[in-house]
């Protein structure tokens, strides 16, 4: 059984393959040009995909079309190359031109997941003991969509990373904002740190206030907590199991894109006519 349906694989490895065109399958510098067949990327690709929704190790992902050390290998030159930012930035793209951001609302908080293998990402958990833990920070539109992500330790607070979100998601609209936004933040942000930073780049501070029971006041930030559970979603998010930053980094940001073409098919599913368009909400 696939990791992913068919309609949401196979729009993302196009885009995908369009950013790492695939290499020639014998290494023509090779001395005596008999050396092993490369994988190709695709099957390299499916293995990650495992890998990210099942959270299994590598070797378990594994098989016999491709080895772990593989899998390793090729993940490690992606995430250098930086191309999950670059694949959700073009899954921000399809979705804004096919349906449209919401960017006049904007939320962000954090979340804190397990990483019991330590590394760059991990940190004291506390919410957990003190077990080994990881925090991302995401912001999303008015609807929910991931826009930019920040990782950290999971012993930072969420406020000090505001910043790092809010310029991940700039980057990743390549510095598009409408002249009004507002930012949807809740109580743990409440402080005169955050509304200087609001200030300064120009949004509009809508903060729950500490001591105000919650359901009085969710407004519309409820959108990033829902987005957080997609995020959760991922088994290898969830209990992270890498230890360096760009390899973390690459999973957050193609759990993001993934998010993203499965909100882009869900809702254009109703205003769009296509071959083999999903007639029902559960894709395939």
């Amino acid at each position: 059984m696939p990791a992913l349906p068919s309609s949401v694989l196979e729009p993302i490895w196009v885009q995908f393959a369009a950013l790492c065109p695939e290499q020639p399958g014998f290494d023509p510098e090779h001395p005596l040009g008999c050396h092993r067949r490369q994988i190709p990327n695709r099957v390299v690709f499916e293995h990650v995909i495992a890998a990210l929704v099942h959270g299994s190790g590598y070797e378990r992902v594994a098989t016999e079309r491709c080895s772990d050390r593989t899998i390793r290998r090729r993940l490690w030159v992606w995430a250098e190359a930086g191309l999950g930012e670059q694949l959700h930035e073009l899954a921000l793209d399809a979705y804004d031109r096919m349906i449209g951001l919401d960017l006049t609302d904007v939320s962000a908080d954090g979340a804190i997941t397990k990483a019991p293998c330590g590394g760059d990402r991990a940190g004291r958990s506390p919410v957990d003991r003190g077990k080994g833990g990881m925090k991302r920070s995401t912001g999303v539109d008015g609807y929910g969509i991931p826009l930019g992500i920040t990782g950290a330790t999971a012993n930072r607070h969420d406020s000090p990373l505001l910043r790092d979100t809010f310029e991940a998601c700039s980057a990743q609209l390549r510095h598009y904002w409408p002249e009004q936004v507002t930012a949807h933040l809740d109580r743990g942000y409440d402080n005169n740190r955050t509304r200087d930073l609001l200030e300064e780049i120009g949004f509009d501070a809508e903060i729950a206030r500490k001591g105000v029971p919650a359901p009085i006041q969710v407004g519309k930030r409820w959108v990033v907590e829902r987005t957080n559970s997609w995020m959760n979603g991922f088994g290898k998010i969830r209990r992270c199991t890498d230890r360096k930053a760009e390899i973390i980094d690459f999973y957050l940001y193609l759990a993001a894109a993934i998010v993203t073409i499965r909100q882009l098919i869900t809702r254009a599913r109703t205003l769009y006519r296509w071959d083999a368009r999903p007639t029902t909400r559960r894709l395939r």
